[in-house]
């Protein structure tokens, strides 16, 4: 039996935590006898007693990790406190809220074994996905940040903002991602093809939250992704630069 790892940052999110925890026991019967569940839980310094409430809510779950950042660090910070206590074969990062149905997940497993890639993520500006009832202000954020990333970037998708992702260990083991922000999980795609991963979309609906608010810092947010937008966009220039036999070279060199 593979071990599958769902990391969760969570940040005063007592009201989610149920919700949560139903949700994940529910796929944990569907992905036996295939994948055995491991939850990493990271509140990031929640002030709201989210981390009793989980601690109460997955008692009964047979692999569960909860760590506790003594401050609010950032979702990309939490992730990768998720990603270095995660002991599965393949780690999924979902949203706490469910805002993507973690039931999905199998299906998402089928796409990585399907298409023999290395990270599958859900995407609602797929032709084939949708958004409900999403604020105005968040669908202007992250699909207008997917579409400016699919212009410079080299890795062409439809969805570049999204939480709920399914990685292989090899992946977290060698892409390191620095930003501490929601932006964190951009970096962390962008860096992975760029290392030469392969990377599919599962078209996907995104809901609205059922409890509580964002938590995201929209200025800090749209200033990191500007960066990350550069850096991609350079990126794309200097392979083009290199060309093809400069590029084979530094492939064979760094395997």
């Amino acid at each position: 039996m593979k071990r599958l790892s769902i990391v969760a940052p969570l940040y005063n999110e007592k009201d989610s935590i149920p919700i949560l925890a139903q949700t994940l026991s529910r796929l944990a019967i569907r992905l036996a006898p295939q994948y055995e569940l491991e939850c990493i839980l990271v509140d990031d310094g929640s002030k709201d007693g989210t981390s009793d409430e989980a601690a109460t809510q997955f008692a009964s779950f047979p692999r569960v990790v909860l760590v506790r950042h003594e401050r609010n660090r950032g979702p990309g910070a939490a992730v990768r406190t998720g990603f270095g206590r995660a002991t599965g074969d393949v780690i999924c990062t979902i949203d706490s809220d469910c805002t993507f149905d973690p039931l999905n997940i199998p299906l998402m497993l089928k796409v990585m074994d399907d298409q023999k890639v290395d990270i599958v993520t859900a995407s609602p500006y797929h032709p084939a996905g949708g958004v409900e009832n999403v604020p105005p202000w968040r669908l202007l954020l992250s699909r207008g940040a997917s579409v400016i990333y699919r212009h410079v970037s080299a890795c062409k998708l439809y969805t570049y903002t999204s939480f709920m992702r399914v990685y292989r260990r090899r992946v977290i083991d060698t892409v390191p991602f620095d930003r501490d922000g929601f932006a964190g999980f951009t970096e962390i795609l962008l860096r992975a093809a760029q290392q030469g991963y392969k990377v599919a979309e599962m078209p996907m609906v995104l809901k609205s939250r059922a409890t509580g608010a964002s938590k995201m810092k929209v200025l800090q947010t749209v200033r990191t992704h500007l960066g990350l937008m550069t850096l991609a966009a350079w990126w794309r220039i200097s392979d083009r630069k290199m060309g093809p036999a400069a590029l084979a070279k530094g492939t064979a060199r760094n395997s």
